[in-house]
């Protein structure tokens, strides 16, 4: 599953690219293109893709588990409803499309306004296509199969990409005065692509053996129970929306470019999470709730503090590469085409900053998922909105403190104290509940990785330090040697140092990764 996320966030990465250098980096066409294109995921988000992790696949568990047909009557219920609502929502956003651009991009000139909300509602479909996706994907995941909900996104990637690449062909502008075959190019093509990923995760739903039907009744399936469950992960997805809108907007006020430098960054940042956390995050969910369901906490517990150490010692280093490599980072990937190279010096500083983000969030959101396997998705509602409030407020600050070109700098840095605020409530939370949430483990190892990683820093540091005299890191061919020399040196340094201070959990993945070779 992990290889297959990789992949698919490679292609993703491609895709970013790509669009970059057709449309322009720090051009008013990409930030237009990008907000209108991140409304279907936010409204998708807002009415039914929080409940997936938190109500559907626990749901789902318990009626495999307790039906006699092993949960299919329901599953096909529960998919019947989820169609039926996400396709009213399709249209009601559709309908306001110019209300929803206002609210995420009041920066925006009058002509990027109109061609947000012209592309926005091309990309709304993708509401109704993500949400069957994803319930597709989480039958298959109940059925304990990963692999086709992890590939499907590279489907998505690859049309998209060509997408692009047709556009810088046929010699599209950078401007948003578009014609009607580059606009519908841009467009159906994007959205194309979602519905690809939906076709994969379907049909391999169709190939496990599942009877794919939809119910003209989806009663029967417990509403008023999801509805009240679901109230409170509404809560919960509405302020981490509100955060969204809050970041956007203020990333919108730090000129043309800002909105492309935070999306781009947070993009970026969110690869390392995908390949490891949600792999761990979506193989562990329905185990927990299983023992969950049997009141095996000391079971719960486990897996919560395994995931955690787990995901611990890949994401720290990483998190530090951002923060030291960031500017490198940026350039290798979008210093070239028509991007701005203004705009890529600031996204390497967001990306930067997002280094103080990864490991608070990654922790945060893997105990979150002991919350939802023990249904408690009221406590998880209160504390995504105390992250919520603590990240709005954050944003708001950056905005009445810094110059108008570095707000976008201080989202980041925002976003790091918010989660961080809701790790140490979720643990506190499941500390009462649970008993013990395994703390002296957790603290020994995060003391380990700690040091590992001023080590690793260290020796990345001499590098690049040792590289300046010789190689301008200012440049495409001096950003990717120095970037790659550094990161080498940090690398080999974070293993020394692992191996020297026992890191249990960093030999297990070494291990696992390279079967049969003698890698400790």
């Amino acid at each position: 599953m992990a290889l297959a996320t990789l992949a698919s966030r490679v292609a993703g990465f491609v895709r970013i690219i790509v669009l970059a250098a057709a449309l322009g980096l720090g051009t008013r066409l990409l930030d237009t293109y990008n907000v209108a294109n991140t409304l279907p995921n936010q409204v998708y988000e807002l009415v039914v893709g929080g409940t997936m992790a938190s109500i559907v696949v626990p749901l789902l568990t318990r009626a495999t588990i307790n039906e006699a047909d092993g949960g299919v009557l329901y599953t096909q219920r529960l998919l019947s409803l989820i169609v039926y609502v996400l396709s009213v929502m399709t249209v009601v956003a559709i309908v306001a499309a110019p209300l929803l651009i206002d609210l995420y991009a009041p920066g925006f000139t009058a002509e990027q306004r109109d061609l947000a909300i012209v592309f926005s509602r091309y990309f709304f479909p993708q509401i109704l296509f993500y949400g069957i996706s994803a319930t597709a994907a989480a039958v298959l995941q109940i059925r304990g199969l990963f692999g086709a909900p992890a590939w499907a996104p590279l489907v998505n990637s690859v049309i998209v990409i060509a997408v692009g690449l047709t556009y810088a062909a046929v010699g599209g502008s950078t401007s948003t005065t578009l014609g009607d075959g580059h606009l519908l190019l841009l467009s159906l093509g994007t959205t194309a692509g979602v519905f690809a990923q939906m076709t994969l995760v379907v049909w391999s739903l169709r190939r496990s053996g599942f009877p794919i039907r939809l119910h003209l009744d989806p009663r029967g399936i417990g509403i008023r129970q999801i509805g009240k469950l679901g109230l409170w992960v509404l809560l919960a997805v509405v302020t981490q929306q509100i955060l969204v809108a809050a970041a956007t907007r203020a990333a919108s006020w730090s000129g043309f470019g800002g909105i492309t430098a935070f999306q781009y960054a947070n993009a970026i940042f969110q690869v390392p999470f995908a390949v490891v956390a949600v792999s761990i995050m979506t193989a562990m969910l329905p185990r927990l709730s299983q023992y969950a369901a049997r009141d095996e906490h000391n079971r719960v517990v486990t897996g919560l503090s395994r995931a955690v150490r787990t995901a611990l010692v890949v994401m720290a280093p990483i998190a530090a590469a951002f923060m030291l490599l960031g500017p490198q980072i940026a350039i290798v990937l979008f210093d070239h085409g028509n991007s701005d190279p203004a705009t890529v010096r600031v996204l390497g500083l967001v990306l930067a900053a997002y280094g103080l983000t990864l490991v608070p969030f990654t922790s945060y959101m893997i105990l979150q998922r002991g919350l939802y396997a023990l249904q408690d998705t009221r406590t998880a509602a209160v504390i995504t909105a105390v992250v919520a409030a603590v990240g709005v407020l954050g944003c708001a600050i950056a905005g009445w403190l810094l110059p108008a070109g570095d707000i976008v700098i201080g989202i980041p840095v925002a976003y790091a104290a918010a989660y961080l605020t809701g790790l140490n409530l979720t643990a506190i939370v499941l500390r009462r509940r649970l008993g013990y949430i395994d703390g002296k483990r957790l603290i020994r190892t995060h003391a380990r990785v700690f040091a590992a990683v001023v080590v690793a820093v260290a020796c990345a540091g001499l590098a690049f330090w040792g590289l300046r005299p010789v190689v301008d890191a200012s440049a495409w061919t001096g950003a990717l040697i120095t970037g790659l020399v550094a990161a080498l040196a940090g690398g080999l340094g974070y293993l020394a140092a692992g191996r020297l201070l026992r890191l249990a959990e960093l030999r297990h993945l070494l291990n696992a990764a390279l079967p049969g070779i003698r890698t400790w």
